[in-house]
């Protein structure tokens, strides 16, 4: 019995191109992974995958998905003590790797930088 499918192909090809550009537009406008997923008719596993292959390949960068928020070092949270101001002398940073970086407000931002890269890397 010989059995012949008629009709196109289901599997679809992606170059690297068109994978970086749907990882990339997650998150434009507050898309979240299901809704680009949904719209270019991929599923969500089918990113993160993608997310994982092109990291690998180096066409992503690792800390593509970090989130920089400004922060005014003056408005620091002040503790009153003994009637006088004391400034806090320490920043905690949360990453999204689940690790945390704790550090004196006078660091220098461009090795505070390489340092978040290097741990979000690892």
């Amino acid at each position: 019995m010989r059995v012949e499918i008629l009709g196109q192909e289901r599997r679809r090809r992606w170059r690297d191109d068109e994978k970086l550009a749907i990882i990339m537009s997650v998150g434009d406008g507050g898309a979240t992974i299901t809704e680009v997923a949904h719209r270019h008719d991929i599923t969500r596993q089918q990113i993160y995958a993608w997310r994982s292959e092109l990291k690998k390949k180096g066409l992503l960068s690792v800390s593509s998905n970090a989130l920089f928020i400004p922060i005014d070092v003056n408005a620091v949270q002040t503790d009153v003590q003994d009637g006088r101001e004391s400034r806090a002398k320490m920043i905690e940073l949360r990453l999204s790797c689940g690790r945390t970086l704790r550090f004196d407000i006078a660091v220098d931002t461009a090795a505070l930088t390489q340092l978040i890269r290097a741990v979000e890397a690892a």
